[in-house]
Parts: structure tokens; C-alpha cells; sequence
């Protein structure tokens, strides 16, 4: 299986580039938030806990996330392989992902971070707030606080998946095909 973790800051075009790797590589595209809101949506345990502990603005559990992660993985065995966009966000939840791919039978083949300055974020994320209507796009406050987390969070998966040789950084500014191309190199680069 072809598991790739697409990582990056909010706004470095993750579910875009996701989106044509999928295309390309005939591989699933998983993001945690739409596994979520689809569990809740058809109303499992998961989703109904979910809902319960997301009330009031409340991230999901690590546990019920992974839980999510593993039910999408078990259903999808013969698939050739997931993009797991913006997952895992933590170390704890880099390690249990690591455990529960291994329980079934693969592994993270790859992380691809696309690296992209903050002042690009902001400007990307404030364009997109103007066509999205969501209010969380459209503070630069809000949006700043949004990156401060990532860094001080991910900063260490990061470093998890540089010392299993499966960090790759790659650059994300520039056309949405130059950075394609870039993710697609890298990917191919590991054959």
C-alpha cells in the first residue's frame, strides 16, 4: 500500500493537492474532519461520541479519532492506498497510527510536508475566507493562532517520521501544478 501522511500548516493547499494525487495515484483520499462529520452522519457509536465531545466547539478525542482512522482503514483493506490528510496531528497520535497500521499489516510509506512561509498562509487563508464564509478564515488573529498551534504540535511528528526516513519536505508555493509535480517527484523518488 501506497500510505502517504500529507502534512502542512492550515491553508498550504493540503485537500487540493490531495485531491489530484488521488487522481493520479488511484489512491483513497482520507480527511479526518469529513471521516468525522460521515461517521456522525450516519449515526454510529463513533459518530454519536463524536458529536457529544465536539458540542461547543471541542476537538475529538485522540482515541475517538483514531477509532474513526482505523474503522475507514478496515473497510478500505483492498484499496491501493490512503493520503492521510493532516494526520496524525500529534505525537501521541503518530505513535497509535504507527501501532494500528502495523496491527494491519502496513505502514506509513511516507510523509509529505509541504512547506509554505506564514505570511503566504495568512494571504491564502484570508482569499479563502472571502469565498468560504467561514468566520475562523477570515481573522488574521484567529488564523495566526491556527499556525502557532501547528508548529508547536506537529513540529514533533515531524521529527517522528524524519527518524523512520519518511520525512519529505517539499516546497509549496508556487501554481498548484509546480507544487503537484514537486509531490509527485518526491513520491516517485521512492520506487
Amino acid at each position: 500500500m501506497l500510505n502517504i501522511v500529507l502534512f502542512g500548516p492550515p491553508g498550504a493547499g493540503k485537500g487540493t493537492q490531495a485531491e489530484k494525487l488521488q487522481e493520479k495515484y488511484g489512491i483513497l483520499h482520507l480527511s479526518t474532519g469529513e471521516a468525522i462529520r460521515e461517521e456522525m452522519k450516519r449515526g454510529t457509536e463513533l459518530g454519536r461520541r463524536a458529536a457529544e465531545q465536539m458540542e461547543g466547539g471541542k476537538l475529538a478525542s485522540d482515541e475517538l479519532v483514531l477509532g474513526i482512522i482505523e474503522n475507514y482503514i478496515a473497510g478500505h483493506r483492498s484499496a491501493p492506498g490512503i493520503i492521510f490528510d493532516g494526520f496524525p496531528r500529534t505525537l501521541p497520535q503518530a505513535e497509535a497510527f504507527d501501532r494500528m497500521l502495523a496491527k494491519a499489516g502496513t505502514a506509513v510509506t511516507v510523509m509529505l510536508a509541504l512547506e509554505v512561509p506564514d505570511e503566504v498562509v495568512i494571504d491564502r487563508i484570508l482569499t479563502r475566507g472571502k469565498t468560504s464564509g467561514r468566520a475562523d478564515d477570515q481573522s488574521i488573529d484567529t488564523i495566526k493562532n491556527r499556525i502557532e498551534v501547528y508548529d508547536r504540535q506537529t513540529a514533533v511528528v515531524a521529527d517522528f517520521y524524519k527518524k523512520q526516513n519518511k520525512f519529505r519536505a517539499v516546497k509549496g508555493v508556487g501554481t498548484i501544478d509546480e507544487i503537484f509535480e514537486r509531490l509527485c517527484e518526491a513520491i516517485d523518488s521512492l520506487h
